[in-house]
């Protein structure tokens, strides 16, 4: 174990020793800083998508609606009962049957006819009475037989209807309005708010989800196992906002793996399968939801970029495409806000190609952040025990020490050419003292220590002093005390800016020997 006694002479020849760099480090600090504001600048000349004021979620609550709002409300719900009660919701497959069954009447008409036909015309001439008089016979007959079918027909529809009205839903949730919750207005709202209040608009998107849905059996996505199991590093749900939102990284970048990217975008069935297995985790997030006036009822997507296969990538940029135009048009107000980080120069042309298909409500909700920015922004949404440590937050996979129901993490702000000092208790001997750290930005010295209670114990070097950069994840460490006193944790900015430390501890005592 290093001990480290230093005395006021020493610490004096330290910084006589330093001086002559002094100026030297700096010119150079101030020199990697105005090339580092450039490059911010640089960024913001770049134009956004189109820029929109920041999107704001609106209340489900019935009394906060405005009056327009909740009369489109009360039509859509009518339109919704009444659709369902005489089972037309799906259209498209009452008008695909009825072709069919035409077409199945005319042959049968046709051949009926063929065995009517007469041998010869003058036989046909003295039978004609006959025969019209037999078709004005069978007449009145065909019409029973074909109407008493449709008598048939109609009350097993009816009994249907009534039967299974209750069980239409959509993600879990009752869609006819006399006999569902206050849930089914959420549902309800959501079309509504993706089609501006339009009740006709919003109707025909209804319509067309569920038949979407029937048709691609979205409903049993989430039981088809394998369903993309070596894309999960591309796309999952990992914890929530500070809203409560669920919170979906989306990393193309680990499509940089060539055999990966071919697997998933070489073929047309390799894109088929990533476009319906982007719809199971959708579906899974959903799932996280409190669908009730009230709750949670969307998710927080962050779209990271590094790394991230460029333009070019035709393949991905045309299943990408057809990702969001699906999600867009059968998943309406289930994204609160998507943040875009590490942002590329590409991007930005890349995504003035997929803006004609966004409408603006969407474009409203995005957020962009530079490499050097990705912490701070991400920090402005989800609390940092929620961050991942790849993204400069405290969480950790699989954290046998510290969990995010913990909380119990501190912000500390060191000025300018200042040095900070974070001190942990540890009164007692046998504490074991576990800790977390992470500067945003970095660009500062650290050094971790021991002091004892004892003025006459040597002070402990738990971690040597090092230059920290920029892209440093969190610190973890942990140190086992055999006297009193506390462990120092100091962070020295010899910056021309102020930096922001995020840090947590705790102490855990070892069992006392009988």
């Amino acid at each position: 174990m290093a001990v480290e006694v230093k005395s006021d002479g020493a610490q004096m020849a330290e910084s006589v020793d330093a001086s002559p760099k002094a100026e030297e480090v700096a010119e150079k600090q101030q020199q990697q800083e105005q090339e580092q504001q450039q490059q911010e600048e640089e960024y913001s000349a770049v134009p956004a998508v189109a820029k929109s004021a920041s999107f704001k979620e609106e209340s489900n609550f019935l009394s906060d609606l405005k009056e327009s709002e909740r009369k489109a409300l009360t039509e859509l719900r009518a339109k919704v009962e009444e659709a369902i009660a005489e089972n037309k919701l799906f259209r498209k497959e009452t008008e695909q049957e009825k072709p069919e069954e035409k077409a199945e009447e005319e042959k049968a008409k046709a051949e009926a006819e063929e065995a009517e036909k007469p041998d010869s015309v003058e036989k046909e001439e003295e039978n004609s009475e006959t025969i019209h008089e037999a078709a004005a016979a069978k007449k009145p007959e065909s019409e029973e037989a074909e109407a008493e079918p449709e008598r048939k027909e109609e009350k097993p529809a009816e009994a249907v209807s009534e039967e299974k009205a209750g069980e239409v839903s959509l993600w879990g949730v009752p869609l006819l309005p006399s006999k569902g919750s206050e849930r089914t207005d959420v549902i309800l709202l959501k079309f509504l708010r993706a089609r501006d209040f339009k009740v006709k608009d919003a109707f025909e998107m209804l319509e067309k989800t569920l038949q979407w849905r029937k048709d691609s059996n979205i409903d049993s996505i989430l039981d088809e196992e394998g369903l993309g199991s070596d894309l999960d590093a591309a796309c999952y749900m990992d914890g929530v906002d500070r809203e409560g939102h669920p919170v979906c990284y989306n990393v193309p970048g680990v499509f940089e793996d060539d055999e990966l990217y071919q697997k998933a975008f070489g073929t047309e069935e390799g894109r088929g399968n990533f476009v319906r297995w982007r719809v199971r985790v959708m579906e899974k997030g959903i799932e996280e939801l409190d669908l009730r006036p009230g709750g949670v009822t969307s998710i927080l997507q962050i779209m990271d970029l590094k790394n991230s296969p460029g333009p070019s990538k035709k393949e991905l940029r045309a299943t990408m495409k057809q990702v969001v135009q699906l999600l867009q048009d059968n998943y309406p107000e289930f994204v609160a806000r998507t943040i875009f980080i590490n942002v590329p120069f590409w991007y930005y042309a890349f995504s003035a190609i997929l803006s004609p298909f966004l409408t603006q409500r969407t474009k409203s909700k995005f957020v962009f952040a530079r490499p050097a920015k990705v912490t701070e922004t991400l920090l402005k949404y989800i609390p940092a025990e929620a961050i991942p440590i790849k993204y400069g937050g405290l969480k950790r996979e699989n954290d046998v020490e510290f969990s995010v129901e913990d909380g119990g993490v501190t912000e500390l702000i060191i000025k300018a050419n200042s040095t900070e000092n974070i001190e942990i208790p540890a009164p007692e001997a046998g504490t074991t003292v576990i800790w977390d750290l992470i500067v945003l930005g970095w660009e500062v010295n650290y050094k971790e220590e021991f002091v004892p209670t004892d003025e006459g114990s040597y002070t402990i070097i738990v971690k040597k002093e090092k230059k920290m950069g920029p892209q440093e994840e969190a610190v973890r460490n942990s140190f086992k005390n055999y006297e009193p006193g506390k462990v120092v944790l100091t962070i020295e900015n010899n910056t021309f800016k102020k930096k922001k430390v995020l840090y947590r501890y705790k102490a855990k005592s070892s069992p006392k020997e009988c």
